[in-house]
């Protein structure tokens, strides 16, 4: 609205009575209430005010153009209060995303936070693609690999992800296991769907055995968890997933080149909110926990 200075200045001249009471609250020279009055009664053409000795007195017209005023200063007053309040408390949607392999880690921390706050709304979305925060598909991304450059976002260190390389007693039963790494073609492995996969433990075993030793392919952690487990071949799993399976036998020791360094990346315009703010505090102190940090 292009003249609510002058509405607003009205309003506090018929409020408080008098044009140099209306400048103190508006922090504006006494001069600038008079013209404001002016200029208003102008363009409504009517007389708002009664000018006296002791100040201004509305007029008729004035008392209506007050209840306007008094209405639309008490819904800006509680427009900001709802939006106070959505800024400090937990409540609202909270989209994460992170590769799949990363659910067993990120899942248990969006359960406790929605235990503690149950307002908080939560969408997590385990995928390899590549979601654009500046376009509000998600909120937090939780990726790996090189540290992302996207010049909008806030990137942050997060953790390793390592995996290792397992077997199950079943597949020792009947295959055995690599006394070293020469003896790994002619043993069977879990491999990627995507046979270009950046990943870097595949990358490692691609160096080593030929592509017709991968036997079974998949694009899931679970998928692959069933495969090792069930004896059909070697494959990779990430730590924390694999914990979970005491059964399961390390094929070789873990290598630092089978690991990725994982980065919390959140947009500017979003990082400081509490709701996101929580989620990444919980987030650090779960993985230090179970030994990722």
């Amino acid at each position: 609205m292009d003249n609510w200075d002058e509405i607003r200045t009205a309003y506090q001249v018929a409020r408080i009575g008098t044009v140099s009471g209306a400048a103190d609250v508006l922090g504006v020279h006494h001069a600038t209430v008079i013209r404001h009055i002016d200029a208003l009664e102008g363009r409504l053409g009517a007389k708002l005010f009664q000018r006296h000795a002791r100040g201004y007195t509305a007029t008729e017209a004035g008392q209506e153009l007050l209840k306007v005023a008094q209405a639309t200063e008490d819904q800006f007053a509680h427009l900001a209060a709802r939006i106070a309040g959505a800024g400090n408390d937990i409540t609202g949607e909270l989209v994460v995303t992170s590769l799949p392999g990363l659910s067993d880690l990120v899942t248990p921390t969006l359960v406790r936070l929605q235990t503690d706050y149950p307002d908080l709304r939560v969408r997590y979305v385990s995928d390899a693609r590549l979601f654009r925060l500046e376009y509000g598909e998600a909120h937090v991304a939780i990726r790996a690999g090189g540290k992302p450059q996207e010049p909008d976002n806030v990137v942050q260190s997060f953790c390793t992800h390592r995996h290792g390389l397992y077997a199950s007693p079943a597949y020792i039963a009947r295959h055995g296991l690599p006394e070293s790494e020469t003896d790994l073609p002619r043993h069977r492995f879990v491999g990627p769907v995507d046979t270009e996969s950046r990943a870097p433990y595949y990358r490692w075993l691609m160096a080593l055995a030929p592509e017709g030793a991968v036997t079974f392919r998949a694009n899931e952690d679970r998928v692959v968890l069933e495969a090792v487990t069930g004896g059909s071949a070697i494959g990779f799993l990430p730590v924390l997933l694999a914990r979970r399976h005491p059964e399961l036998v390390e094929v070789l020791p873990q290598r630092p080149e089978w690991d990725s360094p994982l980065w919390l990346v959140t947009h500017v315009d979003l990082h400081r909110t509490p709701r996101i703010q929580l989620f990444l505090k919980a987030l650090k102190e779960d993985a230090q926990g179970c030994g990722m940090c």
